[in-house]
């Protein structure tokens, strides 16, 4: 029999109640296991178990929550409100998923990866190049972390002048995906960011896992703004480097790929300044031995003509003295005039004409008195 202070509920009575006794002592809570019966339906609903030795919790949510490819047998800490639900039963609705494990982690990132290679989302073809070196950098990253630190000193060291905007993120745990999403997005919106720099030091895989999800990977690969992505130490290769337009070993290394030494760059411009020097030297020596050249060209040159103009007119005067009528008079030869007109033949003449012979040293008027023709 019932007792008087048994409590009789309905079904559906029953069901509400304990949601909100579990809603109030347990909003949220953690679960590690192993995934067991994974499966997907309608492309959309994600249904799985985790298990230990002793026990098994049935999982239900959607495929947003997904870090990622996920096969049975890996080790899950599963983020999740439990419920009941009217019709299924007993589950645990989850928010978040994460890998646990460096085993787990290794798996989940290497089926990621093959997912996204199949997609593209590596291919050499897309990666853009980076500016050089640029003025305005959008740094996602933890304020407080060692890479931060490093990446700024660096490039202030190597360069000046160019201006960081820092999207203070937390770089590992349930929150970081999330908000280096949002900090990505926010720099593409951003006016006048010329490259994003994501970056963190080195850690474990549980550490590092958020860059290797695959909506920061996925984010990384869709920027319209050049990434450059620096996880961890030089061995640690995320996904999120795979995707990125460049990848950079260390944070200190980022600094180094965006900007070039300025000391460095002095020294090459002192060098081209020297080089400038000597060879704007060499092409003054060069042109004032050329005008030298031209110039004793030049005075050659109109040396001979005018010794050739001295010759020609030489020639000329002697020709023209040739032909003066006073050379051929001073040789003896006369001219002999009727008038006004120069006698050439005797045939001009008739016996009493009236002549004028003009000598070299004056002149003889005479009358023709006999003329003998030959």
């Amino acid at each position: 029999m019932n007792s008087e202070q048994d409590l009789m509920l309905s079904v559906s009575d029953f069901v509400a109640l304990l949601n909100q006794t579990l809603e109030y002592a347990y909003p949220s809570v953690v679960i590690v296991g192993e995934l067991a019966n994974f499966r997907v339906s309608k492309n959309r609903w994600v249904y799985f178990d985790l298990k230990d030795e002793h026990s098994s919790v049935k999982f239900f949510g959607t495929i947003y929550g997904l870090p990622g490819p996920l096969e049975d047998g890996m080790m899950l800490q599963v983020r999740g409100t439990p419920r009941l639900h009217q019709l299924y039963g007993f589950s645990v609705t989850y928010q978040t998923i994460q890998p646990v494990g460096e085993g787990s982690l290794k798996r989940a990132a290497a089926l990621l990866e093959a997912k996204l290679a199949a997609e593209g989302l590596f291919d050499p073809a897309r990666k853009r190049p980076l500016p050089y070196p640029p003025k305005r950098i959008g740094l996602i990253a933890s304020r407080e972390s060692a890479a931060y630190h490093d990446f700024v000193k660096i490039l202030n060291e190597r360069w000046g002048g160019v201006e960081i905007l820092l999207a203070d993120v937390q770089v590992q745990g349930e929150a970081s995906p999330r908000q280096i999403v949002a900090a990505l997005e926010y720099f593409n919106t951003a006016p006048e960011i010329d490259v994003v720099v994501i970056t963190r030091g080195g850690g474990s895989p549980e550490d590092l896992a958020a860059f290797s999800t695959e909506q920061v990977t996925r984010a990384v690969a869709a920027s319209r703004t050049p990434t450059i992505v620096a996880i961890g130490h030089e061995v640690d290769i995320s996904l999120a480097e795979l995707a990125a337009d460049q990848r950079a070993s260390t944070p200190s290394n980022a600094a180094q790929l965006l900007v070039p030494d300025k000391r460095h760059v002095l020294e090459q411009l002192l060098l081209t300044k020297q080089q400038l020097n000597q060879l704007l030297t060499g092409k003054v020596q060069n042109e004032v031995r050329r005008l030298g050249e031209a110039r004793n060209d030049m005075t050659t040159m109109w040396d001979q003509y005018f010794r050739r103009l001295e010759s020609s007119l030489k020639l000329k005067s002697q020709l023209i003295e040739a032909f003066n009528p006073e050379s051929a008079l001073k040789r003896g030869y006369a001219i002999v005039r009727r008038a006004n007109e120069i006698i050439r033949s005797g045939k001009q003449l008739k016996v009493g004409d009236d002549l004028s012979i003009q000598l070299s040293d004056g002149r003889i008027d005479t009358t023709v008195n006999k003329i003998g023709l030959e």
